[in-house]
């Protein structure tokens, strides 16, 4: 057991989880503040430097090498083949003492002539590890989930227990064992001096070839679908002492900035370890466990950024919305617009992309402890922007999320903080719109796991399965976000290839509450709305599907509202025109139960803003 005064295992990455050059991949690592590296042998192949120069350029970036891998293929039922795999292992021997490592790994073959007789595979691998040993090294036997006879953890625990030497030990990894289903909790049952190494990797649940599942769909920890802090509880009780070390196979990943992954990657096994530390049944990890995040109570405001062109659009739909304008900022050439608790800033002042056009430049969270939301963020790897603030002004800490929308930690209150740095007009409530929704926002499509791990590690969020829309443009990626009245919708594209292109690239919405749909629908047309046109097909599909009350389908055509039911409740939901290039408004209308937003009717809707935009609006039925 492990004891529970002992400081928390060393953070690694291995090198095959970044892009670039080793050169590239050691900077963004020690960048990110990891331990240590595993190298992956074809970047070392690929390097200018000899093994002796990256050991030193690893040590004067801080990092230690943690393990050279991989050895492939040792065993074979071919005696003259082995002998040579013998003669290149001695080879890697040699390596790994000029790179100062003292633990290699090995996979279980894949090779037809794969040695199946486990008392022959644990003679092989005792030679190995007897040869090892000689140098003052160690062999970490690893089960490749797709091994030709060894292809789980528990079967290569079998060959180490026979192969019966010191210098001969497991390597675990995550996604060969939850991969194939294996239940974790047998490691309690393996001496923790045999556990040499642990790779970590996270998954989306899907059904395919585990070998292209695993080299091209490993994720972070905490973007997929396995339980790792369940896998890592029991690894630890048995008193695994090394590295927590990732190996994710990532085809986004190997084309991004180095550097930005190995944060993500960072920010990853940070929330991990505090997941494991957090639990009672593993001994406390003796770390700088971030604060626990702080309770959400909604949404505070969200910010647009507006120009003079896009500015009075935009406050034209919000008034027609039902929202007035309630204050103007003291110092800054930001307008309040509010509606319930419902609040929208147009600031004037904040970068947007290019004329005309409107962005979601900031959301802000009510949290129940602002600094306190700002210490978990600054700990899980999202330091706090710097910020322009008047005298007297409210102190509000935001941070950069990954598609650089600012995220602000705030409080509400109407005699004071925030609120108190406009010029406000009070007015008459009684509106139709109660408050915000969720806000949807489009991801580049190569930070669309990174963002769901920044809102589930520093906001303390629950994602919800990821999602594919057949939208009229191609696949689109969704998922949503939640905490505390807090909602969010996480979009992404799939990677699109010539110029065809959306009407509408990275489009962003705010959707507001309302009691009453229909009404506020209707109250929206009469004031002049640019509410969004559906096509009659549409209702027609309604009626064949949820067989809605003749007078109601006729006023939801007449009014544009879409609608969608589960077995838990119903959603209406109507849209403005896209104003200023990307942003629109909903209104939305959500039974207790309904969970989801509207998912089915989403390529509907896209399809008739790219009609709008090119200015040919469908013809309604009248009826």
């Amino acid at each position: 057991m492990r004891p529970a005064d002992e400081p928390a295992a060393r953070l690694g990455i291995a090198t095959v989880c970044l892009s670039g050059t080793l050169e590239d991949k050691l900077a963004a690592a020690a960048a990110a503040g990891f331990d240590g590296v595993e190298i992956f042998e074809p970047d070392l192949l690929a390097s200018p430097l000899s093994p002796a120069e990256i050991r030193l350029r690893c040590a004067d970036s801080g990092l230690s090498i943690d393990l050279y891998q991989p050895f492939r293929d040792l065993d074979s039922v071919d005696a003259d083949r082995f002998a040579a795999n013998l003669r290149r292992a001695e080879h890697k021997f040699a390596v790994m003492q000029q790179l100062g490592t003292d633990t290699v790994l090995v996979c279980s073959a894949v090779a037809p002539d794969a040695v199946a007789d486990l008392d022959q595979l644990a003679a092989q691998m005792h030679a190995l590890a007897e040869r090892a040993a000689r140098h003052g090294l160690r062999i970490a036997y690893e089960a490749l989930a797709w091994g030709t006879h060894i292809n789980t953890y528990e079967q290569s625990w079998e060959v180490v227990r026979r192969g019966d030497h010191p210098a001969l030990g497991l390597c675990l990894d995550s996604f060969h064992i939850l991969s194939r289903g294996s239940d974790p909790a047998a490691v309690l049952g393996i001496p923790g001096e045999k556990l040499f190494f642990l790779q970590l990797a996270d998954a989306p649940r899907l059904r395919m070839d585990v070998l292209q599942w695993s080299r091209h769909h490993r994720l972070f920890p905490g973007q997929g679908a396995f339980d790792l802090p369940a896998f890592l509880e029991p690894v630890l009780t048995a008193g695994y002492i090394g590295p927590l070390s990732l190996e994710v196979f990532n085809d986004v990943y190997r084309q991004s900035d180095p550097r930005r992954t190995a944060v993500d990657a960072m920010r990853s096994l940070l929330a991990l370890r505090e997941q494991v530390a957090r639990r009672a049944a593993v001994p406390a990890l003796t770390t700088a466990v971030p604060p626990a995040p702080p309770a959400l109570a909604g949404h505070a405001f969200t910010e647009l950024a507006v120009d003079d062109t896009s500015g009075p659009r935009i406050a034209e739909a919000l008034r027609a919305l039902g929202f007035a304008r309630t204050g103007r900022h003291r110092t800054k050439p930001v307008n309040l617009w509010e509606q319930g608790t419902a609040r929208v800033l147009l600031n004037a002042g904040a970068p947007h992309p290019g004329a005309g056009n409107v962005a979601v430049a900031a959301l802000a969270v009510e949290s129940t402890d602002p600094p306190l939301s700002a210490a978990r963020a600054a700990a899980l790897c999202a330091p706090i922007l710097p910020r322009d603030r008047g005298p007297a002004e409210a102190d509000l800490a935001a941070v950069a999320a990954p598609d650089g929308t600012s995220v602000f930690f705030c409080r509400t209150d109407a005699t004071g903080g925030w609120l108190a740095d406009f010029d406000r007009t009070p007015t008459a409530d009684g509106g139709l719109i109660s408050g915000t929704d969720h806000v949807a926002l489009a991801q580049p499509y190569d930070h669309f796991d990174e963002a769901a791990l920044f809102y589930r590690a520093v906001l303390g969020m629950d994602p919800e399965p990821t999602s594919e829309i057949a939208a009229p443009f191609g696949l689109v990626r969704d998922r949503t976000v939640t905490a505390g009245g807090v909602r969010l919708v996480l979009t992404a594209s799939l990677l699109r290839r010539g110029e065809w292109a959306p009407g509408v690239s990275d489009p962003q919405y705010i959707a507001f509450a309302t009691p009453d749909a229909l009404a506020a629908a209707r109250a929206a047309r009469a004031a002049g709305a640019p509410i969004l046109d559906i096509p009659g097909n549409y209702y027609e599909d309604l009626d064949a599907r949820y067989a809605l009350e003749p007078d109601l389908l006729h006023e939801m055509r007449a009014l544009g509202v879409m609608y969608d039911r589960t077995p838990e409740g119903e959603y209406r939901h109507f849209a403005t025109e896209v104003l200023g290039g990307r942003v629109f408004l909903q209104v939305v209308q959500r039974s207790p139960g309904y969970e989801g937003h509207g998912e089915p009717d989403s390529p509907v809707r896209m399809a008739a803003h790219r009609r709008r935009r090119l200015g040919r609006s469908p013809a309604l039925a009248a009826g």
